[in-house]
């Protein structure tokens, strides 16, 4: 290896590693050119030896052997593919503490252990770079890093998981439930095996941990965000939803208020939400991401495209280790990014908004007996906890079945009184399932 070249060191030959290791064989003179020196696939480490994955590994060390390689001295860059928790974890500790950069796509680690992370880094005086882990391909994380670095962010609204965003796609489209089209998206290729971190919204609370830290310099974790996912979902749902004039799309969405002493308070949530048909997130289909952000200065963008795919999210990987060595090639830490946008010393822990405190015009949907008094009971609730009502469907007729659907729109409402209305109405005998709640965001940005 000459001496200017950059030595890449590789744990995890999955999806994305195989991409990764595609985009630098074939991609080597382009990145050489746009580098003005090589950055070189040198060693690789996965505990699967066997499987052929298609991608020419001639002159690269593969083993399984990631201690190994973490102390290699031709490795310069440790680029952690392993995902989860704490085996990635000990590993981008090492690597550090070896004085390695790291170039990772791991958002449930960061999202969980970036404070741990990024004091490490900045002790041993190395980057961690990790474009990839929000939007796969989307430049969203270097564009709020640096792009829209002077603005205050008033908000952002993301689709940020494609899985979830295909199964609700499918749903509108074809009318069938829930657990169909999770299996045709499993069929596809589109969901895992163990879709639980998809539709139940962790994948994108782990997204938007990211985000609000980028935006708001919040310290705070995943565990910190009110997430709710989709399973609950029904046909009726969309076909309601349709009829007022929205989509459904499991949201990311975060918010900045500031009290009238000054104080800043974040309000940070994931769930399921309607948006108004005509906005740009509400055309956001299949396997596809968008955030959209709202800054001070420069008002609403939009970034769009592949969130996941072994080589869209290579793309994003690979960027940020052209990145790690144009700085490797430079003297010393000065003039560096902070990584997460503020400086590792001005990250803080912000109050976080009650999310009681919230207030959004909600779709409830009651699973009613089919008898006259019924409905006047639930509307008398709802009044009693000072919600407003805009408009009602009752769905199916008396006799035809014992519960019928009854879809309620209110007006603007705090959370904590539709929470406790909907803890009272569910109390009732005639109610025959528990309440449905689907948020509506109105302003997008």
């Amino acid at each position: 290896m000459s001496g200017d070249a950059v030595g890449v060191g590789l744990i995890g030959l999955g999806t994305i590693g195989t991409g990764v290791a595609k985009v630098l064989k074939t991609n080597a003179s382009v990145i050489s050119q746009r580098l003005g020196f090589p950055l070189r696939l040198v060693r690789v480490a996965d505990l699967d030896l066997d499987t052929d994955r298609g991608v020419d590994l001639e002159g690269v060390r593969f083993d399984s052997d990631s201690q190994g390689l973490i102390e290699d001295p031709a490795v310069q860059v440790v680029v952690e593919l392993i995902g989860g928790y704490e085996a990635a974890r000990q590993m981008t500790l090492q690597a550090i503490e070896n004085g390695k950069h790291v170039v990772t796509a791991n958002k449930a680690l960061l999202a969980r252990h970036g404070k741990e992370i990024f004091e490490a880094a900045v002790k041993h005086g190395v980057d961690v770079a990790f474009e990839a882990s929000v939007g796969g391909g989307i430049p969203i994380l270097r564009s709020m890093r640096e792009g829209l670095s002077a603005n205050r962010i008033q908000s952002l609204h993301g689709i940020m998981n494609g899985t979830t965003n295909y199964v609700l796609t499918e749903m509108e489209k074809t009318g069938e439930d829930f657990e169909v089209v999770l299996k045709r998206a499993q069929d596809l290729g589109y969901a895992e095996a163990d879709p639980t971190f998809d539709v139940d919204g962790i994948d994108a609370a782990h997204k938007l941990t990211l985000l609000v830290a980028m935006a708001y310099g919040a310290e705070l974790t995943d565990e910190d965000i009110p997430t709710e996912g989709i399973r609950g979902l029904t046909p009726l749902d969309f076909e309601a939803a349709k009829q007022f004039g929205y989509r459904i799309k499991l949201l990311g969405i975060a918010k900045r208020h500031e009290g009238r002493n000054g104080e800043e308070r974040i309000e940070a949530r994931v769930h399921p939400t309607m948006v108004p048909s005509e906005s740009l997130l509400a055309k956001v289909d299949g396997a596809m991401n968008a955030i959209a952000v709202h800054g001070d200065a420069v008002g609403p963008t939009l970034f769009y495209g592949a969130g996941a795919g072994e080589l869209p999210t290579a793309s994003a990987v690979v960027a940020d280790l052209m990145e790690v060595a144009r700085e490797i090639h430079r003297s010393g830490p000065a003039g560096r990014v902070a990584p997460l946008s503020y400086m590792p010393d001005h990250l803080e822990r912000k109050p976080l908004a009650e999310a009681g405190q919230a207030q959004a015009r909600c779709y409830l949907v009651f699973e009613a007996e089919d008898r006259p008094g019924v409905l006047g009971q639930i509307a008398s609730i709802l009044g009693e906890n000072g919600i407003s009502i805009q408009s009602v469907i009752q769905q199916g007729r008396a006799g035809t079945a014992r519960a019928v659907p009854v879809v309620v729109l209110t007006h603007p409402a705090r959370e904590a009184s539709v929470q406790a209305a909907i803890a009272e109405i569910d109390a009732l005998s005639e109610l025959a399932a528990p309440t449905r709640l689907v948020r509506i965001e109105e302003d997008l940005g």
